[in-house]
């Protein structure tokens, strides 16, 4: 396959091909990942918000930008006919997230007295790969 051919199928063409779409999240991820940790970064250093309220609106930011990259340019055709029934299971598996990105982040500043951006590196690593597994499962075929 020619280089071109393969930067048009990585990038362009929609595909049901398991190794684009989890190359293709990876990079939603971060996207996510970046607006989620400046919501979260800019509400505690900026308003002085607890990280932990912080990290709920940045979360929730992400998730938003996460859901319209996903369905725009990663998964693109799903199991449901409501895309509001859609959104609803993809919001509750991000609630799982939440969940799971709390109880780090605490264990991460509260417990080990760390930095709570690292902590949220931590936490995306495992909160991205549930994510995916799960909304690949559930949603979108």
């Amino acid at each position: 396959m020619k280089l071109k051919e393969l930067a048009e199928l990585a990038f362009k063409r929609k595909t049901q091909k398991l190794t684009i779409q989890v190359f293709r999240y990876l990079i939603v991820s971060g996207i996510s990942l970046l607006v989620d940790t400046g919501v979260l970064a800019a509400l505690t250093e900026l308003l002085g918000l607890h990280y932990l309220v912080s990290a709920v609106a940045g979360y929730l930011t992400g998730l938003v930008v996460n859901y319209a990259l996903s369905r725009a340019w990663v998964f693109h055709s799903s199991k449901l006919e409501s895309k509001t029934a859609e959104f609803a299971i993809f919001v509750a598996i991000g609630l799982v997230g939440l969940g799971v990105n709390e109880l780090i982040l605490w264990g991460w500043v509260g417990l080990f007295g760390l930095h709570y951006v690292y902590g949220r590196m931590v936490s995306a690593v495992i909160g991205y790969t549930w994510k995916y597994v799960a909304r690949k499962w559930l949603l979108f075929r």
